[in-house]
């Protein structure tokens, strides 16, 4: 096992990505705190995972509230006494729309479902980690933060803002032995990315030309792709890596040749 006796809280832990990742890192023998806003898919993520035999509790949260991140750092100090790993996933793409037709409310909305949430989590948990001097905080970017696509100006200046506040961060707590790192995931088959299918569009279909055309592995990726590397960065293999990103994209942005 890579993260035995561990303390893990993954933020957007119910479902998609988040899940993934949770599940991964029980499976490693982590503890697993979700939180998420999601009460029924949470609770089945929990249900799971307390089968394999790991300790596992859902906190509602809403991570863009610092008085919900506050009870629910609280909630899981006093459950397990510790926080070793922070999982920054929790997040949305917004409307993807160009930046004439783009509304005030959406932009304020997308920056902090994924930048502000960011900011006030790392915030609540970073002191318990420097009590202990050790952490490892995993920070959920995107491609779309280094390489532009349908125009959705305010979803990639979020993501890019979540890469300077992990460099900014890792060079912080680099004292206390407490890592940061990002994560740049591209197509992942989730849930968030289905509602982008144009309505009528066959979901298999879509994801395989989406493949062929757009990505040089020639497939979409999965939660568990990002996973992966979400267990490099939480556990000893990464311990002397920190302000560093990988990119879980199939080859993105490299462009698929044209034959």
């Amino acid at each position: 096992m890579l993260l035995p006796n561990r303390v893990s809280i993954v933020t957007g832990g119910a479902k998609g990505i988040g899940k993934g990742i949770a599940l991964e890192f029980a499976e490693q023998g982590s503890s697993i705190i979700i939180a998420d806003v999601l009460e029924k898919e949470a609770n089945q993520t929990v249900k799971e995972i307390s089968r394999k035999g790991i300790d596992a509790i859902f906190i509602k949260c809403d991570h863009t509230d610092s008085h919900q991140v506050k009870k629910m750092t609280e909630g899981a100090i006093s459950k397990f006494g510790k926080i070793d790993i922070l999982v920054n996933n929790a997040g949305g793409f917004g409307k993807q729309t160009p930046v004439t037709d783009l509304g005030e409310d959406d932009w304020d909305r997308t920056i902090a479902l994924n930048l502000k949430g960011v900011f006030l989590c790392s915030k609540e948990v970073v002191p318990h980690m420097i009590k202990r001097r050790y952490g490892r905080i995993i920070n959920m970017s995107s491609i779309a933060a280094i390489s532009a696509g349908p125009p959705s100006p305010h979803y990639s200046a979020s993501k890019g803002g979540i890469l300077s506040f992990t460099l900014d961060l890792a060079l912080e707590l680099a004292r206390f032995n407490i890592t940061v790192n990002a994560i740049l995931p591209g197509t992942i088959r989730t849930d968030m990315w289905k509602s982008n299918i144009p309505p009528g569009d066959d979901e298999d279909s879509f994801f395989q030309q989406m493949a062929k055309t757009h990505v040089p592995l020639q497939r979409i990726g999965t939660p568990e792709d990002v996973a992966g590397a979400a267990l490099f960065f939480a556990s000893n293999l990464s311990s002397y890596v920190t302000g560093d990103r990988i990119i879980v994209a199939g080859g993105l942005p490299l462009q698929v040749p044209p034959f």
